[in-house]
């Protein structure tokens, strides 16, 4: 399944993949997605706001266990980020099948649209659109760098944007729902795991900075003559750093868009979107509030996630689950566990870590990960999980390790033995929620 969609979207140059919602390297993703559903015998649904759910077994009778992710990527991102998760659902199902194993539930498999934001600047747009959490005017409204509104594009691509909105009917067919992702952090480095389980998404959001000043002449006006919003917004990156620091939080301004934006003339507008995330609520709102002072910019929200704690008991009996599993697959030797999932290995960089230590709940062990229940680890990055599980419906995170660190890059990385172990505890962990 990895060969059939790597180089889908991927830049040749940079490695890196261009998988913007609803792009055609999105549509050939989602036929694919259609394609191995197929495959399987499996009830493809697509709902009002364009997620596709696969199922065995009919989840208006009964709501089911799912799993899944997207298949979207950050602009010149890696290839784990999402459709790691979605491959592993399809490999996880296959292996219960190879067991016998028939769900005592329905079951299915997701793969939420626009979950990065790259496209349109609101991520997990989708999963907030399904729960409402996304207003559908103004979700109508995204423009992407094109100009082109969220609307158009999907009239183009067939849908209606009218139907976007909170989906009752799909919500209630969710009875929980469980994403397996590339860890984007080195915690499970140094826990010495392979696999993890989620205990918490930091709350975090994004906010457009407009610095306005006068755009004129680069060779003729005098810097004393000149209103160069460049000159604020420099000041106010330097200062995001520092009160980050100061805060302990993390803040980037990772996009940029100047106007009018030629080599040889002063912007008239700089606008800058700022990402700030933390593990205390207050700490990040207090940053942003203390840049919007300082700044002088018009500042405008586009999204808030507030923090996530994943239910502790559901936690637990995941991270039991997928540490049986594990410690089953490495006795059993090398090739026992090794559906036809895995992407190639590579030769990983190491860098420093950017995210907390994991935790091994009672009973577990650092060193040895076949000793208890797999480490469980807060992480910095949202999630469709996170999503859901703000809305009510139960929601955990298997983790895959990753040697680099690094994600939303080329060099995100994942072994093939730990995807590999991944799928089975995906699949342990599924066959316990389907037998509940």
């Amino acid at each position: 399944m990895w060969g059939a969609i790597e180089h889908l979207g991927r830049d040749g140059r940079t490695g890196g993949y261009l998988r913007d919602a609803w792009s055609p390297a999105d549509l050939e993703l989602r036929e694919w997605f259609r394609q191995e559903a197929a495959r399987r015998g499996l009830d493809l649904r697509e709902d009002r706001n364009g997620n596709l759910w696969a199922w065995r077994g009919d989840p208006s009778r009964r709501p089911g266990v799912v799993t899944g992710s997207h298949l979207d990527s950050v602009r010149q991102g890696g290839a784990f980020d999402g459709p790691l998760g979605v491959v592993s659902a399809f490999a996880a199902l296959d292996l219960l099948d190879a067991r016998g194993f028939r769900p005592g539930r329905p079951l299915g498999i997701a793969c939420f649209t626009d979950e990065e934001g790259a496209r349109f600047g609101v991520p997990c747009t989708g999963s907030r659109l399904l729960t409402g959490v996304l207003d559908p005017d103004r979700a109508r409204g995204l423009t992407d760098d094109d100009g082109s509104s969220l609307a158009d594009v999907l009239r183009r691509a067939g849908r209606d944007p009218g139907a976007l909105g909170r989906d009752d009917e799909t919500l209630g067919h969710l009875g929980v729902f469980v994403e397996l992702h590339v860890e984007q952090g080195r915690g499970l480095v140094h826990a010495g795991a392979p696999v993890g389980v989620a205990s918490a998404i930091w709350p975090h959001g994004r906010w457009r900075f407009d610095f306005r000043g006068r755009a004129d002449h680069a060779g003729t006006t005098r810097l004393e003559d000149r209103d160069d919003p460049m000159l604020p917004f420099a000041r106010t990156v330097l200062r995001a750093r520092e009160a980050a620091r100061r805060r302990g939080v993390v803040a980037t301004f990772g996009r940029l868009r100047v106007s009018p934006g030629s080599a040889n003339a002063i912007p008239g507008l700089v606008s800058a979107w700022l990402d700030a995330r933390g593990g205390d609520t207050g700490a990040v709102r207090a940053l942003v509030a203390e840049l919007t002072e300082s700044s002088g910019a018009e500042v405008r929200e586009e999204s808030w996630t507030p923090a996530v704690d994943f239910d502790a008991a559901l936690r637990d009996r995941l991270a039991s689950a997928a540490g049986t599993a594990v410690a089953a697959a490495l006795s059993s030797g090398p090739s026992a566990h090794r559906p036809a999932a895995g992407p190639p290995a590579e030769d990983p960089r190491h860098p420093e870590a950017r995210h907390p230590e994991a935790r091994h709940p009672e009973g577990g062990s650092a060193q040895d990960p076949a000793a208890g229940p797999v480490p469980v680890l807060p992480t910095g990055a949202g999630h469709d999980a996170g999503i859901l599980a703000a809305a009510g419906v139960p929601s955990a995170m298997v983790f895959v390790r990753n040697p680099t660190g690094i994600s939303h890059s080329p060099e995100e990385h994942a072994e093939a033995s730990d995807c590999h172990l991944g799928v089975a505890a995906l699949a342990a962990t599924l066959e316990e929620l389907c037998r509940s």
